[in-house]
């Protein structure tokens, strides 16, 4: 027979339900915030996306178990086509971070002469992994754009181009994705021209 026991503060938790109350009110929002930046997007991106990547409508996905912890993301554009990816990710992680990421892999990373447009300042990520769904940020994951040279970027397999924002700068989140949304919409634009 199992004897199974909790900690005085995992008790103190499990008798609690205003926390998941409270994590449900959360996740409801940011579904807000996901549907309001869906709708910014499709607007403002789609007059420089091909119809291609305009075919499938913004996604909005959930789990509960990324490391361990929840998450919510959106997609859009997102063509996911076998080894053929381009995608805008807006990816939030519990206790973590808010990020966006342009993702090119394939006839898109070939399409997209993206390097030649990238931001050689600011707080730009560029991923470092060969698994390019992680989406953490710790250092063997992604590293500071800056610190890449032209040639190691032309040598990528796939481009994730990524920039965060705390979830203590919750309340600047909707412009900070706004604004970081259009600068990679004229990265690609940029890019194809």
């Amino acid at each position: 027979m199992a004897n199974v026991k909790l900690s005085e503060r995992e008790l103190n938790l499990v008798c609690n339900a205003d926390i998941i109350l409270t994590k449900n009110n959360i996740i409801t929002k940011l579904y807000d915030l996901f549907g309001v930046l869906s709708e910014y997007y499709t607007q403002e991106g789609n007059i420089y996306l091909n119809d291609e990547l305009k075919m499938h409508s913004p996604k909005i996905s959930r789990g509960e178990n990324y490391e361990g912890l929840p998450w919510l993301m959106l997609d859009y554009p997102r063509y996911f086509k076998q080894d053929n990816v381009c995608a805008i990710r807006v990816f939030f992680w519990w206790g973590n971070f808010i990020s966006i990421t342009l993702q090119l892999k394939g006839k898109y990373r070939q399409q997209f002469n993206i390097e030649n447009v990238l931001p050689k300042t600011g707080d730009w990520f560029l991923c470092c992994n060969e698994n390019e769904w992680q989406q953490h940020f710790r250092e063997d994951n992604y590293k500071l754009l800056n610190e890449f040279s032209d040639s190691e970027i032309q040598k990528l397999p796939f481009i994730k181009l990524a920039v965060k924002i705390p979830l203590s700068d919750f309340d600047d989140a909707e412009q900070f994705l706004k604004n970081h949304y259009l600068q990679l919409i004229r990265f690609i634009k940029k890019a194809i021209e």
